[in-house]
């Protein structure tokens, strides 16, 4: 299982990335809820943004609900960065990061900060 970053999303839908991605990948893509939001909140309206949101909101969420130990682990990667000198732009990218080592999967991502984090976590990144 791969958890897909809003970066990624973000790509796809603007065309920025053409999708090089098998329909045996999809079936191996997680979100979670932070990324529903970021993604979600970002839609244009229309009858492609409805047909992508249907299958979006089919793939696997993980860990939902969201346990406040999770955020714990989130606001730590935050504050342990900053004691290496390391500024995480998104506390948003802590929580996704969290919620991924938590779950054991990578993260799939176009975002600095998740490489960033991977240098003093247990996150293992993919990516673009």
């Amino acid at each position: 299982m791969i958890l897909v970053d809003t970066s990624i999303w973000i790509d796809l839908l603007s065309g920025k990335r053409q999708p090089a991605i098998q329909e045996a990948d999809l079936l191996r893509f997680a979100t979670c809820g932070p990324i529903v939001q970021e993604v979600v909140q970002g839609l244009r309206p229309g009858p492609k943004a409805e047909a992508f949101l249907t299958a979006f909101l089919a793939l696997p969420v993980l860990s939902d609900p969201l346990p406040l130990r999770v955020f714990m682990s989130a606001a730590d990667i935050y504050s342990h960065g900053r004691r290496k000198g390391l500024t995480i732009r998104s506390s948003i990218d802590c929580l996704i990061a969290a919620i991924a080592i938590e779950n054991r999967v990578p993260v799939w991502h176009n975002d600095r900060d998740f490489d960033a984090i991977a240098r003093y976590t247990g996150l293992n990144v993919v990516g673009s």
